[in-house]
């Protein structure tokens, strides 16, 4: 891993001031070996808590066109600002070039994975393995944007992959450990493990593993105190979910 600069350290230095530490919970729920961690994303929540405040030896899947000044605009307005009224709509687009210099040098001084869409997702496992057989541990936040609750939305479902990629390397078989965060809390809470079955059929172990998480990352919510959940699309706060 390189060593971070100076500037981002400042940047996370000011996060972590402003930012109230999270609470966590069921840490025991760790597997004392590698694991993937599996996480709601709660728009830019899931990913500072991550970095912020998860462990040194724990790496983020981080989309791959943030890692570029070139392809940040269109991905930013995009992913960030899409549902805003056409009416301001020229401001976001503006704005997404203005973030472009500094979210690019966050975002590849980050503990992260690169991730994409195209042919470079080989070295997207290729770093994501070395990662894991170096001993650390890696967060994805799967969420796509089909609603699947009002916990969580619907998940890419590509991750699993990384498990038989795992397995073929190392013949272990990795677990994922479901992760809720509450930042209307300030809660982080885990879940028991999933683990990876090399034996079983790998359409079925990849539909049950990614079926198990997000019940089960609904489950860690609905046992917290009723609150407001963060939702992975960027709307106005008045519209936020409520836990049931």
């Amino acid at each position: 891993m390189k060593k971070q600069g100076i500037l981002f350290k400042i940047i996370k230095g000011i996060v972590k001031l402003f930012y109230k530490t999270p609470e966590f919970s069921g840490v025991e729920n760790l597997p004392s070996e590698p694991t993937i961690i599996i996480g709601n994303h709660a728009q830019m929540h899931g990913p500072i808590v991550a970095e912020a405040y998860m462990p040194e030896n724990t790496f983020i899947w981080l989309t791959g066109e943030m890692l570029s000044v070139k392809e940040i605009p269109s991905y930013a307005y995009e992913d960030f600002w899409r549902l805003k009224p056409k009416s301001v709509a020229w401001f976001y687009k503006g704005l997404s070039y203005v973030i472009a210099p500094l979210f690019s040098y966050i975002f590849n001084n980050a503990k992260g994975i690169g991730v994409y869409k195209d042919i470079r997702i080989a070295n997207t496992f290729k770093n994501t393995v070395l990662r894991l057989k170096e001993g650390n541990n890696v967060v994805i936040f799967p969420e796509g944007r089909t609603e699947y609750n009002e916990i969580v939305n619907d998940f890419q479902k590509n991750f699993v992959d990384v498990a038989r990629v795992y397995y073929k390397a190392t013949k272990k078989e990795i677990t994922f450990t479901p992760c809720y965060i509450a930042p209307s809390l300030h809660k982080v809470v885990y879940g028991k493990p999933i683990k990876f079955d090399s034996t079983a059929d790998y359409k079925l172990e990849k539909e049950r593993i990614i079926e198990e998480l997000k019940k089960e990352i609904t489950l860690l919510a609905k046992s917290l105190p009723v609150h407001t959940v963060v939702p992975y699309a960027n709307i106005k706060k008045k519209n936020y979910p409520k836990s049931k």
